[in-house]
């Protein structure tokens, strides 16, 4: 994140979070053998709550040392 060091000087942070898959209505409605399927392959064999990518927002914001990150949050799935 080339920009977030450019920004920094100004005071401005720059952060980003990339959601792997997460229990949201959109894959509630999805069959049960493709839910199995989707997370059988992420290491904690769990899809992500919303409150966890909540919780990483948060700490986003309240971290002022914080800056030209993307959290990933997938379970392990891409580490």
């Amino acid at each position: 994140m080339t920009r977030a060091r450019e920004l920094a000087g100004y005071g401005i942070r720059v952060a980003g979070i990339a959601p792997g898959f997460i229990e949201t209505e959109m894959t509630l409605g999805m069959k049960p053998d493709a839910l199995e399927k989707m997370t059988s392959g992420i290491p904690l064999k769990r899809r992500g709550r919303p409150e966890e990518i909540a919780h990483s927002a948060v700490y986003s914001f309240e971290n002022d040392y914080y800056t030209g990150r993307i959290l990933e949050l997938n379970g392990g799935l891409r580490s």
